[in-house]
């Protein structure tokens, strides 16, 4: 063998040329020729001359030569691929067998090329060395002009395509895609042929281990770059999104079997997740049309996104070329989220099509989740993307620059607030989970906090709290940020520093070194020039006197909230001075002692420290000698130690004047209230607090001191008051309260100051009389006094003004709720006495009830209320389930008849107070504690005295019933009586409570139908002519009818009834008369049109939506096989939608409305019909380019309503309103001048009819494009528009042309009666 090689390779040196050696090799036979190569293949020696020679000795031309190029092919494939062979050398003669691949002959090649095939169908090609030759041939082959295929020929092109298609219709072994891929990298493919292999590829990727996919996505990344680009992400990312669906459905299936086996385990595919993300994103970079192909495939449908999808978004907004598209991209597909699941939310009809939409939020959420697993290359996109909408979505500035007032927190009920709550979440759980990113994160929400001072930040400091409570020793060691912010205090503004200052709580208590920056930050405020700057102190030392508790101090019900999300292990940092007694007596002292200089500055700082003490007593009793013998000093300023002198306050000191301006100086109500309040809690509290009398007597006798000394100067005052005439104050009827002077500004400030010292007395005094008569007597006449300069201030003040907003009370809610309860149900026998005194007085009980709406309202405009406990959530709402049971006992047991005992009165009853703070109340509770509204409800149950059996506290729709019951009983009482007697201020407040109880009704119950039918009885048996009354009743009536089913038939009713009761534009038709709902009569048919036009906008929203929602899915739709368009249930569902609101607008389109409003709405309401049929047209067009003859027939009828009914009944309409004229000759002509002038005023500002007019034309115009498209002729159902530009009205000018005969005629007789010769000519003239 080895003298056979040697003679081949000195034959092929020699210089005697190929002739010897080829007689040579012929001389050989293939057997061994083959040991020859293999032998020196294993041995790697010389193989590449070797091999080299036996090409030089074999011309392709010679048949024996060709013969032995082949046999050098089919031997040497299968050993390099075998293994046997060193690396080094199955390289060297891959390469020259590739040299020499072009010089084959042509059948050679097809010889060759179908060796490769047949290998890899019979899964031989597994380590591919060999593969790299496949392409050379296959070049080759394709250059080849003609090749012998079967009995004909073939081009060695189309040779080629067969040999390619033949491959991917094989199976492929797992363990050559990679290897397979990688060569189809270097052969030329056609569009066709490059699709079929991509689509090959992807159907491999679920054959292959997980390990396997990333190689073989970067292989596929690389082969992208010759098209299918689109193809091969969607492959990915579509395979990856199975994936995840099948791990998570194993998940929940083991979780619920309590089994922990997963055939793909969760950490191996989040980190084959990862690299495959890493490969793509780097793919990117390097071919930017990938990139753009990516994200234009993602805008077309937001539907295709997926949780790795989201994660690949991210990562590629790193490349800083595609960041804000990314950002613009995912801040469309979360808002068209939201939005989506809002419109759903509202509509049953929706919810029914389409029970089920993917979440682009649970996505982000996932995205967050998931990116634990080492997503680095994720991270800074999720961050971006959280900070980004914030911003984007937060709470946007008041009018005029103010900062919004913030919502309820946590309750996020519109899209743009659950944009902004999600990514505070994104951002909240990153800095739980990457350490890499928090500082950045922490860096960031305090920069907006200091720098966003012109915007609402309370979103910002949501977060920043979030994170202190759920990481408060990782925030510590960013502590110096915390303190950069702190220098900046006293520069923002007041709402953001209570909640900053609020948030970082639990960090002041684990941290000397931050709480010392605070306090010398806040120090440095409390001198500062600015005055917001001073309240930004004051509220910081008020809330570390609260949270720094002096051991030894009485349990409150308030405890600190601080702690709260800290754990003891956590607590580690500087606690040797955390509860160290006498150093937090010495630091509060010290506090006090400089808060005590801000009772000499502006009224706004004093009013925050009274506002404060009384919490900050609350929660540290061991400062309540310091805090009362404080408060002490600053009352006796303005109290008049001589008991003879009236009246008992100095009032000058409390107001100071800068040039002609008078402002107030001390609120003095609120420093009397601080003291009352604090007083009384000292005096509740101490019995409790002193198991052992011996050791307290100093701090008795010092208590008792400043004890005795408030009591004795409240009542001193309190005795005083009711001597006290306001002639005392200069309060009399004839002082002056006009804002435009000096004098009545003083006054004002007077009254308001002298009416808080009164409230507040009433309720110390309330709670010192113990219900004994004689102090309610005196209770009730220092009450008289209050009321009576309450009227001359609302009398002064209300002068020149529509209404005076009355002052805010100074009586905290506590006592507004005890009070009232006391009023109205305190049954024992002992106090019937003295309450028997408070009950006699209307006027006592109707300020209560009004105090206490006040209460209310406040709380639900800003979320606290003035006063003790305000500020604490569930003590406001405890108070607020009392006073419910309060006012809904006061309700339904005393009627409004028996207690207006015959008479009427001009102000509202005691009922329909109480009726209005249930309102409030439930308006409230929705708002600010949506999660308790059950609660709430269920302080109920045990007042009622109905026959209904008790409800399930804990079901919110069966208590809700429970409650509905009651005042649908009370609103059929008041209908059943005779319209004269009817309370239309009543009727509407039960409506507005049946309208908020309701919601809390789940609409698939029984209960929720039962609402619907009684008020579409309701609706149908009751003729008040009562507006406001038809207007919420129809309103509640449409807001549950939505959440049933479609409210269009309802629609078209209440059209029919009211065509059927203002008549026809045409005077001479007399309509039928139709009353499907007596509600509807001819003084409320205005007001129902309107609300019907408003709720034919949301049909329209509704449509357009259907509409949007088909374009998006038809071209995934549009792939395989259709459905047909009849069977389609979104078709049928808008088509159905559209065609009743044909039928209810053409009958509101023929009645003759009144001008004004009610036409222009009508109009805007046409012209937007007009717009979505032309935008249902649209979308057919597309239907019937892609798919002809799919033109529905219930389209086709819609068609012809719009045409044969609506278009013309338009026309007629617009002419109606052009011309003014009015339904009926008898009216008077006053009222027809003045609805001319209303008609001419609205066709001058109105442009609704030449917009309706182009609505029209526009869809006929494209209904003439679908016409050619579908070879339906659906303009045979248009009839011819009217010429607008010169118009003819046939029978206006027979009228005009008659009376102008008769006129002439009568002048013809009186000038022939004077007999003047000339006129018979004329006359003549005229005739002919």
């Amino acid at each position: 063998m080895i003298a056979v090689m040697d003679k081949i390779l000195s034959l092929s040196e020699g210089g005697d040329g190929p002739g010897e050696l080829q007689q040579y090799l012929s001389s050989l036979s293939n057997d061994q020729l083959i040991k020859v190569l293999t032998n020196a293949a294993l041995k790697g020696k010389n193989i590449g001359a070797t091999i080299k020679g036996i090409f030089k000795g074999s011309p392709h031309n010679d048949p024996k030569g060709s013969g032995r190029r082949l046999l050098l092919y089919q031997h040497f494939i299968p050993l390099c691929e075998s293994g046997d062979l060193q690396s080094e050398v199955a390289a060297d003669i891959i390469g020259l067998l590739m040299l020499e691949a072009p010089n084959l002959s042509g059948a050679c090649l097809a010889e060759v090329a179908s060796h490769f095939v047949e290998a890899i169908k019979s899964g031989k090609m597994a380590s591919g060395k060999s593969l790299e030759l496949f392409p050379s041939v296959l070049t080759a082959l394709a250059a080849c002009e003609s090749l012998s295929f079967g009995k004909g020929e073939l081009s060695g092109e189309e040779y080629k395509k067969q040999l390619i298609n033949s491959l991917c219709s094989s199976r492929w072994e797992p363990k050559c895609v990679i290897h397979l891929t990688t060569m189809f990298r270097d052969v030329p493919l056609s569009p066709e042929e490059l699709q079929f292999l991509v689509e090959k590829v992807l159907r491999m990727f679920s054959k292959l281990e997980l390990q396997e996919v990333p190689p073989l996505i970067y292989q596929l990344l690389l082969l992208s770059a010759k098209g299918c680009k689109k193809q091969v992400l969607d492959g990915i990312i579509g395979y990856f999104n199975e994936q995840d669906l099948q791990q998570k459905d194993e998940q929940d299936r083991g979780e619920s079997m309590e089994l922990e086996v997963q055939a793909i385990p969760k950490d191996q595919l989040r980190h084959v997740e990862g690299t495959a993300i890493l490969h793509i994103v780097f793919a990117i970079r390097l071919d930017h049309d990938l990139g753009r192909e990516f994200l234009k495939s993602l805008k077309l449908s937001y539907g295709d996104l997926c949780p790795f999808g989201v994660a690949l978004l991210l990562s590629v907004a790193r490349i800083q070329r595609y960041e804000d598209q990314v950002f613009e991209l995912l801040k469309g597909a979360i808002t068209k989220s939201f939005r989506d699941e809002f419109l759903k939310q509202g509509s049953k009809m929706l919810k029914d099509l389409f029970p089920e939409c993917c979440s682009v939020a649970q996505m982000i959420r996932d995205t967050v989740s998931n990116s634990v697993f080492g997503w680095d290359h994720v991270t800074q996109g999720l961050v971006q993307l959280g900070f980004f909408l914030m911003d984007t979505f937060g709470p946007k500035p008041g009018p005029f620059g103010k900062p919004a007032e913030s919502g309820p927190s946590g309750a996020a009920r519109t899209p743009t607030q659950q944009a902004c709550l999600l990514g505070r979440q994104v951002l909240l759980e990153g800095f739980k989970m990457h350490e890499p990113i928090r500082g950045e994160i922490l860096e960031q929400v305090l920069n907006r906090l200091v720098t966003k001072t012109a915007s609402p930040v309370h979103h910002y400091i949501d977060l920043f709290s979030d994170i202190v409570v759920s990481a408060p020793m990782i925030l510590l060691e960013s502590a110096s940020k915390v303190t950069e912010t702190f220098d900046n205090l006293s520069y923002l503004p007041l709402a953001t520093v209570q909640g900053l200052l609020k948030a970082v709580q639990p960090l002041l208590k684990v941290s000397m070194s931050l709480k010392d920056s605070l306090i010398l930050v806040l120090r440095k405020a409390m001198f500062s020039s600015q005055l917001d700057g001073r309240k930004s102190a004051v509220t910081g030392f008020l809330l570390l006197l609260k949270n720094f508790k002096v051991l030894g101090s009485l349990a409150s019900s308030q405890a600190s909230q601080a702690s709260q999300g800290i754990s003891s292990s956590q607590i580690q940092v500087d606690v040797h001075s955390r509860y160290n007694s006498a150093a937090n007596e010495a630091f509060c002292l010290e506090i006090l002692s400089g808060l005590r200089r801000c009772l000499g500055q502006q009224a706004d700082v004093r009013l925050m420290l009274y506002e404060g003490f009384y919490d900050v007593l609350r929660r540290n009793s061991q400062l309540a000698s310091s805090i009362m013998q404080t408060l002490l000093s600053q009352l006796r300023r303005y109290y008049e130690p001589e008991q003879d002198l009236m009246p008992p306050v100095k009032l000058e000191p409390c107001i100071t004047a800068q040039g002609d301006q008078v402002f107030l100086q001390e609120p003095l109500g609120h420093l009397l209230s601080c003291t009352v309040h604090s007083l009384l809690w000292l005096q509740s509290q101490r019995p409790l607090a002193r198991p052992n009398d011996s050791d307290e007597e100093e701090e008795d006798d010092e208590e008792g001191g400043y004890k005795s000394e408030l009591m004795a100067i409240l009542d001193s005052v309190t005795r005083r008051l009711v001597k006290s005439e306001l002639e005392d104050f200069e309060l009399d009827k004839s002082a002056e309260f006009s804002t435009a002077s000096s004098v009545g500004v003083k006054n004002s400030i007077y009254a308001v100051l002298v009416m808080g010292v009164y409230e507040v007395l009433l309720e110390y005094n309330f709670i010192k009389a113990n219900y004994s008569k004689s102090g309610l007597e005196e209770l009730l006449e220092l009450f008289q006094r209050y009321q009576k300069l309450a009227e001359i201030l609302k009398e002064k003040s209300g002068k020149g003004r529509t209404s005076a907003k009355p002052p805010r009370s100074l009586l905290s809610m506590g006592f507004v709720s005890t009070l009232l309860t006391t009023l109205f149900r305190d049954s024992t026998l002992s106090r019937e006495e003295g309450l028997s005194v408070l009950r006699s007085s209307p006027d006592f009980l109707r300020y209560a009830l009004a105090v206490a709406l006040q209460k209310i309202q406040q709380l639900e405009d800003s979320g606290h209320t003035d006063g003790p406990d305000g500020h604490a959530p569930d003590k406001a709402f405890g108070f607020l389930c009392d006073l419910t049971g309060v006012l809904m006992w006061r309700y339904t047991n005393i009627p409004g008849v028996v207690e207006a005992g015959g008479k009427k009165e001009k102000r509202c009853s005691l009922s329909q107070m109480c009726l209005e703070g249930l309102l409030r109340i439930f308006t409230t509770c929705t708002q600010r504690y949506p999660d308790r509204t059950a609660q709430l409800l269920s302080t109920m149950t045990t007042d009622t005295t109905s026959d209904d059996p008790e409800p399930n506290a804990d079901d919110i729709t069966e208590i809700s019933f429970f409650y509905i019951r009651q005042f649908q009983r009370s609103l059929f009482n008041q209908l059943s009586g005779l319209e004269e007697e009817f309370n239309s201020k009543e009727a509407q407040l039960l409506i507005s409570i049946l309208s908020v109880l309701s919601r809390q009704l789940e609409p698939s119950s029984q209960q929720f139908v039962s609402m619907i039918t009684w008020t579409v009885k309701i609706c149908k048996e009751t003729s008040f002519e009562d507006i406001a009354f038809t207007k919420g009743l129809l309103s509640l009536l449409f807001g549950l009818h939505v959440l049933y089913k479609s409210p269009v038939c309802l629609m078209l009713e209440l059209c029919q009834d009211i065509h059927s009761q203002m008549g026809d534009i045409d005077q001479d038709v007399e309509v039928e008369t139709q009353s499907h709902f007596s509600i509807v009569n001819p003084k409320t048919a205005s007001t129902a049109a309107l609300l019907i036009l408003a709720q034919a906008d949301k049909v329209l929203d509704e449509v357009d939506w259907l509409i949007a929602k088909k374009k998006a899915d038809r071209p995934s739709a549009g792939e395989g096989p259709l459905t047909a368009p009849p069977q389609d249930p979104v078709e049928k569902a808008m088509t159905v939608q559209l065609g009743t609101l044909l039928t209810a607008l053409n009958e509101l389109v023929q009645t003759a409305l009144l001008p004004g409003g009610g036409t222009d709405t009508l109009l805007r309401a046409l012209s937007r019909t007009y717009t979505t049929l032309t935008t249902l047209v649209k979308y057919y067009i597309q239907v019937c380019t892609s798919q002809p003859g799919a033109l529905p027939t219930r389209f086709e009828k819609l068609v012809r309503l719009s045409g044969s009914h609506l278009t013309p009944q338009c026309y007629s309409f617009i002419t109606f309103v052009q011309t003014g004229e009015l339904a009926g000759n008898d009216k008077k002509k006053k009222r027809r001048d003045e609805a001319s002038m209303v008609t001419a005023k609205l066709l001058r500002e109105t442009k609704a009819i030449p917009n309706l007019i182009f609505s029209i034309e526009q869809y006929e115009k494209f209904l003439i494009t679908l016409s050619k498209k579908s070879k339906v002729n659906l303009m045979q159902y248009m009839k011819l528009s009217t010429s607008r530009d010169f118009r003819i009205n046939a029978a206006t000018l027979d009228a005009a042309l008659q009376e102008q005969d008769a006129s002439q005629q009568s002048q013809e007789a009186s000038q022939a009666a004077e007999d003047t010769p000339p006129q018979p000519q004329k006359k003549k003239r005229k005739k002919k």
